[in-house]
């Protein structure tokens, strides 16, 4: 559930390579301002990498995980590139002796400011989470051209090594790999690995929607718990979780909360007979059959993974409490369909939480409904992140390790404690001036 080492030991790697040729190239060199053009090939080589993290591809998630987790290390990537584009901004990287200044040089040096401050602007955007997805998801397009102009400012700058030296090939391949993830990005649907799949029912669950496609040709091979970006008439992909088990005929089914303004327009013009497009699957939240105890806990939609796992649930598996947290019976999905699984499937058992009547959702609280013991207990949630955290350190206090507490990034897009920080200033520098 964590991004794996192998993603980690990639990316350090790859960032640590050049300075195989430090030493050679600083003979007689200011290092100082070597060491600022330094800064401008590590935050092209990571800039690179996150590239290749938002292409999805299959190999992907081999190097670093679930999905989830490799766009946490894709948003630091970009923030560590913001950083030392702008340290490389600050120390002065010009050097002498190193030849004389053409129209071309001139054109790179003008690209690569446009690239420092539009990179600037795209990641300042990112972790603000408060600005719109939607607007978020228009403007991070633009990532990939402000790299094409860092690329062509590296290219044709004035340097202490010629691009055809082994520090220069190595870096030109990563803004090579750069710029193909990019353009492979812009790609319609039909041209990247995705499936045809039609709407083939609609159906009302609480205040959310049951989606089922059907494969208009090859289908999708999940195992539950799995998500994948769906893609209406050529729109713009959004990842949402299969709330079903793998099916014989390939069908799956998404369910869908009518939450923003993107839902809410599904809500209001999908219908059956609309042609959809799917990549994936992809996610790393997934159940393995043990004999353990286990507890389940979804707020919300969050329902949706354990719907698909209480499906495949082998009844000779060990006992399972799946806690379901709502604000009310009535706009809870799926609820008809889980009581029907609890009843068909022995070892399932269905606890719902209701806030209204039953107040928060803590660890004490819910092993005092459950009445299952921590003794060799695996929990599993989905569901908001602030009841993550706080459920974490709940049970970690009655002796279940967060080792054992799995879970799936909620959001794709994060902050990075925006908040948090101005809370923290606030009550060490402002309020003691005030008393």
């Amino acid at each position: 559930m964590s991004l794996r080492p192998l993603g980690l030991v990639v990316t350090a790697a790859a960032l640590a390579v050049p300075v195989i040729w430090w030493p050679g190239i600083a003979q007689g060199r200011d290092v100082i301002a070597l060491f600022s053009q330094y800064l401008g090939i590590w935050a092209l080589i990571a800039m690179a990498l996150l590239q290749v993290i938002a292409t999805r591809w299959p190999g992907v998630e081999a190097i670093f995980g679930g999905l989830d987790r490799g766009y946490i290390l894709h948003k630091w990537l970009g923030i560590g590139a913001m950083a030392a584009i702008l340290l490389h901004d600050t120390i002065d990287a010009e050097m002498d002796g190193l030849g004389r200044e053409t129209a071309l040089v001139e054109l790179a040096e003008t690209l690569g400011e446009l690239s420092l401050y539009g990179i600037l602007i795209l990641v300042v955007i990112t972790i603000a989470t408060f600005i719109p997805y939607h607007l978020w998801r228009w403007t991070h397009r633009l990532m990939g051209f402000f790299f094409m102009a860092g690329a062509f400012h590296y290219l044709f700058i004035l340097k202490p090594f010629a691009n055809g030296d082994p520090l220069g090939l190595y870096t030109s391949a990563f803004c090579a790999l750069g710029i193909v993830a990019f353009v492979y990005r812009l790609l319609p649907a039909g041209m990247r690995s995705s499936k045809r799949y039609e709407v083939s029912d609609i159906t009302e669950t609480g205040n959310a929607m049951a989606i089922t496609m059907t494969p208009k040709g090859r289908a999708l091979r999940h195992k539950a718990g799995q998500f994948a970006f769906l893609s209406i008439e050529g729109a713009e992909p959004h990842p949402f979780t299969i709330s079903s088990a793998p099916r014989e005929d390939g069908s799956i089914r998404m369910t869908v909360a009518k939450l923003g303004d993107y839902t809410n327009r599904m809500a209001r013009t999908l219908k059956t007979g609309t042609a959809v497009r799917l990549e994936g699957p992809f996610g790393h939240f997934e159940r393995r059959n043990t004999q353990d105890p286990e507890l389940w806990i979804a707020a919300g939609v969050g329902i949706t993974p354990f719907l698909a796992w209480s499906e495949a649930l082998d009844p000779a598996s060990g006992p399972v409490h799946l806690v379901y947290c709502i604000r009310d019976e009535a706009s809870a999905a799926h609820l008809t369909q889980l009581n029907e699984l609890a009843l068909a499937k022995p070892n399932l058992t269905l606890h719902i939480q209701n806030s209204a009547t039953d107040g928060r959702a803590t660890a004490d609280s819910i092993l005092a409904k459950t009445g299952v013991s921590t003794d060799r207990l695996t929990v599993a949630f989905c569901g908001p992140m602030q009841m993550r955290k706080s459920l974490i350190e709940g049970f970690r206090r009655v002796g279940v390790s967060p080792s054992r507490f799995k879970f799936e990034e909620f959001e794709i897009r994060t902050g990075i404690g925006l908040r948090r920080l101005a809370a923290f200033l606030f009550e060490r520098v402002v309020a003691p001036k005030r008393t």
